[in-house]
């Protein structure tokens, strides 16, 4: 049976096979998800950067719910864009990786750099090392406060002062041997 447009609300109901009271019923939902909106662009107004779960917190409602309004609205906290890299007029130097195609054939062949910190009465102090990768011998190697760039030219010059120079230097590219510092040296 179709119904048509002249037939009751009863007998309509009747046709679809529903009740006749959810022809009258109207969901409170979205009336109450439009108020959370409006205190969640509220909310956000004071603290742009807050997402769904400190917006739960500070509105005092489940996470879920505040998730799912502000993906039905589209309201979306404030993200700050990455940071661009410093551009101080030199520019960063990345050596490609040698030890990829060479392997030592003998010693003061190939020098492998690095550091770490170590914890100390509260702070930190930082070690830079030297190794020979053919010996596997620490041939240079400096303590200091700081990491910087003089940390690590200190375990070098330590190296060269008692073994030549070699011919292959390999570090992992960070920042203290991308100095302008390190590469001048």
């Amino acid at each position: 049976m179709i119904a048509k447009a002249t037939d009751s609300k009863a007998l309509t109901a009747k046709a679809l096979g529903i009740s006749r009271s959810a022809i009258y019923y109207r969901s409170k939902k979205l009336a109450k998800d439009w108020k959370l909106k409006t205190k969640i662009e509220e909310a956000l107004s004071n603290f742009p950067s807050y997402g769904y779960r400190r917006i739960a917190l500070y509105l005092g409602i489940n996470k879920k719910r505040a998730q799912r309004v502000m993906k039905l609205f589209e309201v979306r906290a404030y993200r700050r864009r990455g940071r661009k890299p410093r551009k101080n007029g030199f520019a960063k130097m990345f050596f490609p990786n040698l030890l990829k195609t060479n392997y030592p054939e003998h010693a003061n062949h190939i020098w492998v750099s690095d550091f770490t910190y170590i914890p100390f009465k509260g702070k930190f102090l930082y070690l830079a090392t030297v190794m020979d990768l053919f010996t596997r011998e620490v041939v240079g190697w400096s303590v200091l406060t700081n990491h910087s760039a003089s940390l690590v030219l200190e375990a070098i010059f330590t190296a060269l002062n008692y073994h030549s120079r070699p011919d292959i230097f390999h570090s992992d590219n960070g920042k203290e041997y991308g100095s302008r510092t390190f590469i001048i040296r």
